[in-house]
């Protein structure tokens, strides 16, 4: 990946390893912009997309893609991992499914968000969605299920068999969900160009091995 040129950087990572924490901190350091599935939902609402609606927006003389990238900016910067593992967590398994044609609006938003400008994506097919950006980097966040365990125990003051389950529930939706829609395993690691293993580093140390691959 060349950072003198506009590149994205997608970041897969399992619930509780760490990996949002080091995607919002690597785009801090790079000074770009962040986009993951939670925000991508908020948007969606904000600007009450469709399908149909993207295209009546690609076809006319609109700045709304600017417009998007300001709001994304601005509300990236009240969202917690508090409030993450909140909505991750709740009743509504709606924050983790999507149907096709909401893939499509949200693939629409990702790639036009790339064009735009250089960004860190976090996602579950974003490696996928970016498989062929002449400029792009695939990286993977993992840890081991006691590391992420305990993790998600501390955040949201549950027990140890409550964070196990709500880990195994969305290791089984993510997985799903990338299969369906791009048709492999999301743990392939030849999907990616980076994988990490968090158990005895910090996401700091992580992001400083990044930057230093990236060079």
């Amino acid at each position: 990946m060349d950072k003198n040129q506009k590149y994205v950087i997608t970041i897969n990572r399992e619930l509780g390893s760490g990996g949002r924490t080091v995607g919002k901190k690597l785009a801090e350091k790079l000074n770009v912009a962040y986009y993951d599935k939670l925000l991508i939902n908020e948007l969606k609402q904000k600007f009450q997309l469709n399908t149909e609606q993207i295209e009546k927006l690609k076809s006319g003389k609109s700045d709304w893609w600017r417009e998007f990238i300001n709001a994304a900016m601005y509300m990236g910067q009240g969202m917690n991992e508090l409030w993450y593992y909140q909505r991750m967590t709740g009743e509504d398994d709606g924050t983790l499914v999507t149907s096709s044609d909401m893939f499509k609006v949200e693939k629409e938003i990702l790639e036009n968000a790339a064009n735009e400008d250089s960004c860190v994506i976090a996602g579950r097919s974003g490696f996928s969605i970016f498989a062929n950006h002449p400029n792009h980097l695939s990286i993977f966040i993992q840890a081991p299920l006691e590391h992420r365990i305990q993790r998600i125990m501390g955040k949201q003051n549950l027990t140890h068999e409550q964070a196990e389950k709500i880990i195994k529930k969305v290791d089984d939706q993510r997985e799903a969900y990338v299969k369906k829609y791009a048709g492999t395993s999301r743990y392939d690691t030849r999907n990616y160009d980076l994988v990490f293993n968090m158990e005895g580093k910090t996401e700091d140390e992580v992001v400083d091995l990044i930057l230093q691959f990236i060079g």
